[in-house]
């Protein structure tokens, strides 16, 4: 037999230099723990004021500065979305010192929608989930939640179009928006995937991962359910089930993972919108949403379009909804750069307004970067 390898015990001198390292630790350790108190301290003083002026808890334009300040700073060699993700908690238990901030979600736990909230909020915030879209929208209007996160779009499936159309209808305004790269796994009870008859999940999920469904499962069938979380549940129960979903999901309940990235997009990620009562005041990377309807004419969306361009702000999305008891006819929404209260944006708003049928501003608010998800492909 080959002798085996016998490690060593650190000498005293390396011992010694290992203990005074810690030591620098613990003592930069004991620094920020008083810092982290200090910083909590002026968080309540500024609780006060807010109470006294009437302004919301949440403050997005607040974060999104102090969040860039921080990378701008950063020198490493923490890595900037490390530092992101850390600020980002104690934002979130210094708010929580003022009171605790309400976030109604898409639920239930494990969703993807649960873990951008997670990623946006912090989790001293008090997440509620939501078992449809319409709850959400109604939780906020009775003032059941502060804020609420709902998903938007996805970069493979497109709008989701419920979304779109609840938000025509209510007076809720975007306040702020969050993307989150989107990793699916295949995860059941079972270890042998050639067991597997049926494949449950959200339609978006089972969308999102069709042609790897069709090439691997090709013969089960695909059952479509309110929630990854649900799909999940269920194939916990059935050894001849699967289910898609995040990996944190099938952690949370025991299944066995049968394959993983099987999203077709390898850049698949979903936009989330924060919404709230208000939207919220320039922050200098700013996003503007609106929707309108035209008059039933050649050129008529041209001519809005137009009322952008010619002020040059540009334009990072539009989408058309059929109009209710309108056969034919279209409300369009857009996103495009620049605060509500800039002068170019008031201008073309001004304009826009003129020329259209209808006309409602969804909220100017913080415009997030795709590319610095609020979460990690890992689900």
């Amino acid at each position: 037999m080959p002798a085996r390898a016998v490690t060593a015990d650190p000498s005293p001198s390396q011992a010694a230099v290992a203990e005074s390292i810690r030591a620098r630790i613990d003592e930069v350790d004991r620094q920020i723990v008083n810092l982290l108190n200090r910083r909590a301290r002026h968080a309540l003083e500024m609780a006060r004021y807010k109470d006294r002026a009437g302004r919301p808890v949440y403050a997005p334009d607040r974060e999104v500065r102090v969040l860039s300040r921080l990378r701008q700073s950063n020198l490493g060699p923490l890595p900037a979305e490390s530092l992101e993700h850390v600020f980002r908690e104690i934002i979130s238990g210094c708010r929580s010192l003022q009171a605790p901030l309400q976030v109604a979600y898409l639920g239930p736990e494990y969703t993807f929608s649960h873990q951008a909230a997670v990623a946006l909020f912090g989790r001293s915030a008090k997440l509620s989930p939501r078992d449809a879209i319409a709850d959400l929208f109604e939780a906020l209007q009775r003032g059941k939640a502060q804020v609420g996160l709902v998903p938007v779009e996805n970069s493979s499936q497109g709008a989701v179009a419920e979304v779109l159309d609840r938000l025509m209808d209510s007076h809720l305004m975007i306040c702020g928006e969050t993307y989150l790269a989107v990793s699916h796994v295949l995860m059941s009870c079972t270890e042998d995937i050639g067991r597997v008859r049926r494949v449950h999940s959200h339609p978006q999920a089972l969308a999102q991962c069709r042609r790897w469904l069709g090439r691997n499962l090709g013969h089960a069938a695909q059952r479509a359910e309110a929630s990854t979380a649900r799909a999940a549940r269920l194939a916990a129960e059935d050894p001849q089930a699967a289910a898609v979903g995040s990996r944190i999901l099938a952690e949370a309940l025991g299944l066995n993972l049968l394959a993983e990235d099987i999203q077709d997009s390898g850049l698949n990620t979903t936009r989330f919108l924060v919404l709230g009562s208000e939207d919220c005041p320039a922050c200098g990377r700013d996003k503007t949403s609106i929707c309108f309807i035209t008059a039933h004419q050649p050129g008529s969306l041209h001519q809005v379009l137009g009322c952008l361009a010619q002020r040059r702000l540009n334009l990072t999305r539009i989408e058309s909804r059929p109009v209710q008891d309108r056969p034919w006819e279209y409300i369009f929404f857009v996103d495009f750069e620049g605060h509500r209260m800039s002068p170019a944006v008031a201008d073309a708003l001004d304009e826009v307004g003129r020329q259209v049928e209808f006309l409602r501003v969804l909220g100017s608010y913080p415009q997030a970067n795709a590319s610095c998800n609020a979460g990690s492909r890992g689900g």
